[in-house]
């Protein structure tokens, strides 16, 4: 039923009662001001947002007269899909705050910090290119061949959980391959230059490539119930389908131990990739921890 209602309303209303419902489901109270300070609406419109919720959710959402503020029930069960990659970031960096308006979040949080943000004005014309579909002629620096000149396709973003690169095609050596964002200067977007049908993300192999990897607890590991606890895993075991083009990202960032005997240190390592075939052909499989391409 409540998704009839849902679909009454339009995204920005959707988008405040799914803040509402945050608030309520992982902070456990709202107050009108939330919502106006949120989203810059009237407070009639915050009370309208409320009222709507009340509607659609009337289990979900109670009042405690003392404190002047709404509460979850004991009966919340949610009616938005909330992704944990969202609400984690929402809760250490806040919800949605704007643009330039830093956030601490909502709770205290500690993360890592990346070290080497790429810089916005490089960012913003790989992305115009990724969206337009256009070339890039850019500076590079190698750590094999040092500072040139190359002319690029980007096709999309890749985290590698350290860094920031750029799928591209690269026209100087005539392949796909990842270029580390940081290490780009002076990128000029060049309007009006043909793209082959070759230099498009949906000609790059690895890219294109889906590999199952199969990851169980490290057999060394001496409490491997706490490992497949740790991971979600069903019957031990945790199967990720990935793109051959960041597979060796994900094993390298999860410091998984990808060697056919399993010999890599437990203490650092606790998963194994439990058939290191799967990486046969993957051109980054370099990266994987103890992988050993077959000869």
């Amino acid at each position: 039923m409540y998704l009839d209602l849902l679909n009454n309303l339009n995204q920005a209303q959707r988008e405040r009662l799914a803040f509402i419902e945050f608030r309520l489901w992982f902070l456990g109270d709202l107050r009108r001001p939330d919502i106006i300070d949120r989203f810059g609406i009237a407070p009639a419109v915050a009370t309208r947002d409320i009222s709507a919720y009340r509607e659609i959710a009337p289990e979900n959402i109670g009042f405690d007269g003392k404190r002047k503020l709404y509460i979850p029930t004991s009966n919340f069960q949610p009616i938005f899909d909330h992704e944990p990659d969202r609400v984690l970031s929402a809760l250490s960096r806040g919800f949605g705050e704007g643009l330039g308006k830093a956030s601490s979040g909502y709770l205290l949080c500690g993360f890592p910090l990346r070290l080497n943000q790429p810089a916005l004005p490089v960012l913003s014309t790989i992305t115009r290119a990724i969206h337009q579909h256009s070339a890039v002629r850019l500076k590079y620096y190698s750590l094999n061949s040092g500072l040139s000149e190359r002319i690029v396709v980007p096709g999309a973003l890749v985290d590698s959980g350290l860094r920031w690169h750029a799928r591209v095609y690269d026209r100087n050596s005539q392949e796909f391959r990842d270029l580390v964002i940081t290490r780009m200067e002076n990128p000029v977007l060049l309007d009006g230059v043909d793209i082959d049908s070759h230099e498009q993300i949906d000609k790059d192999i690895q890219w294109n490539r889906i590999v199952t990897l199969e990851l169980v607890p490290h057999p060394n590991q001496p409490r491997p119930e706490i490992v497949a606890r740790d991971f979600g895993m069903k019957d031990n075991r945790l199967v990720l389908n990935v793109r051959a083009a960041i597979a060796g990202y994900v094993l390298q960032q999860w410091n998984v131990d990808c060697s056919t005997e399993h010999h890599l240190d437990p203490t650092c390592y606790r998963l194994w990739l439990k058939d290191s075939l799967v990486l046969y052909g993957v051109e980054n499989a370099i990266l994987a921890p103890g992988y050993i391409k077959p000869i």
